[in-house]
């Protein structure tokens, strides 16, 4: 570690370098860059001793879409152990290290729980000293920045490497050609560092940007046609340009096909050519030494690019081909909706990557083929074609081409096995396995919980929590100690307290940070039910206006959600919630009673204040529906309860810190799977209490939505249906006045200090299981097979 001296040499070392300044000179984000570069330089030859050591074994490749790393100098630093360190010692050069972190930008390659979930197995996988590197898209701009105008989602571009970004290295020696049907671009690799909690290994992400063969033409250019000149250049850039582009139109879809392409093919090409170096052509070997990881069904075009480079370029048999593609990948299933089992119409396929079909319908028939052998049932085979009606079913490819599928909650593995892949589960029950999603402790308890961090460490007198996170059992011995209630009550209370001045500071919005933090903060779909959650908040506000002598806890409702960009019916709902904050906001009669808060640009920085301040967790998807969850998790292990259906990982919560210490409502997946067909929202809508009135909100004039006709079509979906699907499809009206009660239950408990503090506690200790460390071991023993290998 760097002395005062070296530290402040190094960094004005780079300040000079890069920027030509001093550090009495330089902007925040210079030092920050700065800062960091000295960071990469003392990691730098660990990194590539880590690279030499896992050469000669067989290792994982982690295929995603998204990357939700978030920011990486605090979380860097405090993985090597050096925070305070560096902290103390920049606090000598009159540099305060909150400043330099908080100009960072989160690399924002993400939009929830898919992308965060890789983001902390990579960070699991090098703490724990596995040969796992991540691949994927280095894209120019995130999701998008997220404000609201009138209430209304707007979306701005999210520029995260507007300062650079310091934490990667560009390795144009180990640039691929990407070829489509009529272009062929550059996938030009840039390394990301990714530090394990105490260890010296160094692992790696590495992302592809997109680049023309060509910058431009001169000859063009030179006969003033600027814009022909540069066209290549600007559409070989768009495959990176930006994460998930809106695809409302076939311009669109193509791009998105592109982009699953484009990161695939230049991972698969990058593999081989390590392979090759080490193996020559015996693909026979290749399955021994390599793992691939699909995250989703984004990647899943892998699987037919690796059998066209196996069977066409390097020559491979069909079946050895086939053999080795399915011994070598794996396949993570995270969703029950079938709208989102991921599938291509294959006339784009035809236009955009014509051999890749080609491959696509020999596997296709190969599958067939093998269906008939056995079953004569038409209906049946029809259901499980990987090609039909003129479309690709990523997810059948994806579960045809690997030896491993699995789901992300116990619950969710069951569903796929016994309801909606059952057909699949039947044909290869082998191949399907659960693994529970985790979250890294480091993070997520260590990093944005310093208070609660240092007490858990006091009690269990050490720290080998941070990494085996089971051994947070040991707090339930303190279930009765009135002092430790007290003292994990105060923390709590400091984490409020710094919330309220953040959202003060980043919102202009005062809040009570003494009153009960009520949190649903994740990505805006229907089915995680946003708009129950604003029903009973505009329910409780019209039963405080008839009874202002209620007596209850007084309660911040904090909102935290991206909607798609062309998810107009998850815009209408942010729209209405905010609606419902400036009408009970705007109340003096109430306000100090309820508040609503929709915070902007919910992201993984912003998530590092909310979930250690939140004194109850809104996990309220239908159930059947949440494939897992990672929030929840993240809740827990700051010591917040749950209020939450019996969905995703919610079920294994409640297994683990006991149902009394959290609230579970509403309908359970076998009651709607009976009820499904019959269901009739209307008899609730005209007989639960209170349920009509807060539903005709949305076409009586009480809210506005400058007549863009949101509200009633949001009102028409739950009353009438649409032509995907039925009336209130998510069951808002079945469970609104179960989650009524349960939320009364929440209110009713929370007055009992003692009691609520036990049921803090006991969420702590019952997240063990919950760490991304079981879920990386777990998918290195069982789907992998790869050991760890420790840097000296």
């Amino acid at each position: 570690m760097l002395n005062a001296k070296e530290l402040k040499t190094n960094i004005e070392k780079f300040l000079n370098l890069d920027y030509g300044k001093t550090l009495n000179t330089a902007q925040n984000y210079e030092k920050y860059n700065a800062i960091s570069k000295v960071i990469m330089s003392l990691i730098i030859e660990n990194w590539n001793k880590t690279e030499e050591i896992y050469s000669n074994d067989k290792q994982a490749y982690y295929l995603s879409a998204e990357f939700l790393m978030g920011r990486s100098l605090g979380n860097n630093l405090m993985n090597l152990g050096i925070y305070d360190e560096i902290k103390s010692t920049l606090k000598e050069l009159n540099i305060n290290i909150n400043d330099i972190e908080e100009i960072e930008e989160d690399a924002a390659l993400g939009n929830g729980g898919l992308g965060r979930l890789a983001a902390c197995l990579m960070d699991s996988a090098a703490t724990k000293n596995l040969p796992v590197t991540g691949y994927g898209i280095r894209y120019n701009y995130g999701l998008f920045k997220q404000s609201f105008e009138e209430g209304f989602q707007v979306e701005k571009i999210d520029n995260w490497l507007k300062y650079g970004y310091p934490w990667s290295i560009r390795k144009d020696a180990d640039t691929v050609i990407v070829e489509f049907a009529n272009e062929k671009v550059k996938a030009v690799p840039y390394d990301t560092p990714i530090i394990g909690y105490g260890t010296n290994n160094i692992n790696k992400l590495r992302l592809f940007q997109a680049e023309p063969l060509i910058e431009f033409d001169l000859d063009l250019f030179n006969a003033q046609k600027y814009e022909e000149a540069v066209k290549n250049k600007n559409r070989a850039e768009d495959i990176s340009r930006v994460l998930y582009p809106n695809d409302s139109t076939e311009e669109g879809k193509i791009l998105r096909l592109k982009q699953q392409y484009f990161f695939v093919s230049a991972s698969i090409k990058d593999l081989i050519r390590k392979f090759k170096k080490q193996h020559g052509n015996n693909f026979e070997l290749f399955k021994e030494y390599n793992a691939i990881q699909l995250n989703d069904t984004h990647p899943v075009v892998a699987i037919p690019e690796f059998m066209r480079i196996l069977v066409d370029e390097e020559k491979v048999g069909w079946q050895n081909a086939w053999d080795i593609v399915v011994n070598t990948f794996s396949y993570t299933n995270h969703t029950i909706l079938r709208e989102a089992l991921e599938e291509w119409d294959i006339k784009l396929y035809k236009k955009v990557i014509p051999k890749v079909y080609k491959i696509i319908t020999q596997i296709s028939n190969r599958f067939n083929r093998e269906l008939k052998k056995d079953n004569n049932n038409y209906e049946k085979i029809n259901l499980m074609k990987i090609i039909y009606n003129k479309k690709i079913r990523m997810a059948w490819l994806a579960i045809y081409g690997t030896h491993a599928t699995n789901g992300v909650a116990e619950i969710h593995t069951n569903i796929l096995k016994y309801r909606e892949l059952k057909d699949w589960y039947d044909l290869y029950p082998h191949r399907f396995l659960n693994k529970t999603n985790g979250i890294t402790p480091r993070r997520w308890l260590l990093l944005c919980n310093r208070e609660l961090s240092e007490f858990i460490t006091e009690l269990l007198q050490g720290n080998k929590w941070i990494t085996d996170l089971q051994a947070l059992k040991g707090l339930k011995k303190y279930v009765d100690n009135k002092n430790v209630l007290n003292k994990i009550l105060n923390i709590k209370q400091i984490k409020k307290e710094q919330l309220s001045a953040y959202i003060k500071k980043h919102e202009g919005i005062s809040i009570n940070p003494h009153s009960l933090f009520d949190m649903q903060i994740k990505r805006l779909h229907e089915y995680k039910r946003q708009l129950l959650n604003a029903f009973c908040i505009l329910d409780l506000y019209y039963r405080l206006k008839e009874n202002p002598k209620m007596d209850i806890v007084p309660r911040t409702f904090i909102f935290g959600a991206k909607a798609a960009s062309g998810y107009v019916r998850a815009k209408a709902i942010i729209k209405y919630i905010n609606e419902v904050g400036k009408l009970i906001n705007n109340d003096p009669l109430i306000n100090d009673k309820i508040k609503v808060v929709f915070i902007q640009n919910y992201g993984v920085s912003y998530g590092e204040k909310l979930f250690p301040a939140a004194d109850i967790s809104e996990q309220i998807s239908t159930a059947g529906k949440e494939a897992s969850g990672t929030g929840n998790m993240k809740f827990m292990l700051n010591g917040t309860p749950t209020i939450g259906t019996y969905d995703g990982a919610n079920v294994e919560i409640v297994e683990e810190a006991g149902e009394e210490n959290n609230f579970i409502f509403g309908t359970r997946v076998e009651e709607i799977e009976k009820i499904k067909d019959t269901y009739n929202p209307k008899e609730y809508y005209e007989t639960v209490p209170g349920l009509k009135r807060v539903v005709n909100t949305l076409i009586d004039g009480t809210f506005d939505d400058a007549d863009t006709g949101v509200f009633k079509e949001l009102y028409n979906s739950l009353l009438e249906g649409t032509k995907e699907h039925r009336p209130d499809n998510y069951f808002i009206f079945k469970d609104f006045d179960a989650y009524r009660k349960a939320q009364n239950e929440v209110d009713s408990s929370y007055k009992n200090r003692m009691d609520w503090a036990r049921k803090m506690l006991m969420n702590i200790a019952g997240a063990g299981k919950f760490s991304s460390d079981r879920t990386i071991m777990e998918y290195s023993n069982e789907i992998w097979n790869i050991k760890s290998k420790k840097l000296n």
